[in-house]
């Protein structure tokens, strides 16, 4: 699941280092959203990296929860 907010944080913009590094991590509530449609959508990509779960999710865009569809909305995905 780490791997998941680490790509999205990634590649969301980021103000400054320390902006940068609290959002890698992802807020409890963001990590919740996704968890489902990562685990429903994903699981087969889910150990080949960041950017793969990240695109596997944009993928499913249609079909993944609209509370994950705002979470990848508020870091820019």
């Amino acid at each position: 699941m780490r791997k998941l907010f680490l790509a999205l944080f990634l590649l969301s913009s980021a103000v400054s280092s320390d902006a940068f590094a609290q959002q890698r991590s992802g807020t409890p509530e963001e990590q919740k959203a996704c968890s489902r449609d990562v685990q429903r959508f994903c699981r087969p990509v889910i150990d080949q990296g960041d950017f793969t779960i990240l695109a596997c999710l944009q993928q499913n865009r249609p079909k993944i929860s609209s509370a994950c569809d705002q979470v990848l909305k508020s870091h820019g995905q």
